[in-house]
């Protein structure tokens, strides 16, 4: 899901794996993907393909994005926790994250968007195999 998202993404003129000065102290990783706004600005969409620890830092890259003014705004997509038992353990999922909205509500940016989008399955089909886990979570590389 998430390579259809971003080649449509990609279609509509949005970067990729784009680098942003998003703190002073250290650079953070790429964002998956985000729409110049204006010079220097844009918004971010990250998808979520780690653990909860990962959802949190791409909502804290957003939020330090929007406090240093090179965001507008951004959005996590990530998965249900009905969904999450046909993905890696652990993976980051709305459920999980929730109880953290309050905290991102309270951070003191001006002008901005921060969202969170959960996705659901559209159906389950007993035919196709599940992901293979290793004994530590990770999807196991066939």
């Amino acid at each position: 899901m998430k390579l259809e998202c971003m080649a449509h993404l990609h279609s509509k003129r949005w970067y990729l794996e784009k680098r942003l000065h998003i703190s002073s102290e250290r650079n953070a990783g790429p964002i998956d993907a985000v729409y110049p706004i204006s010079n220097d600005i844009y918004f971010a969409v990250e998808w979520e393909t780690g653990n909860i620890s990962s959802s949190h830092r791409a909502l804290n890259k957003i939020c330090l994005g929007m406090l240093n003014g090179s965001l507008l705004g951004g959005t996590l997509i990530l998965p249900s926790r009905e969904m999450y038992s046909f993905l890696t353990d652990r993976i980051g999922n709305y459920q999980e994250l929730s109880p953290y909205f309050h905290l991102w509500r309270n951070i003191n940016i001006s002008n901005g968007y921060l969202s969170v989008i959960e996705v659901e399955h559209d159906e389950i089909d007993v035919n196709i195999p599940l992901i293979p886990k290793g004994t530590d979570g990770w999807a196991k590389f066939i």
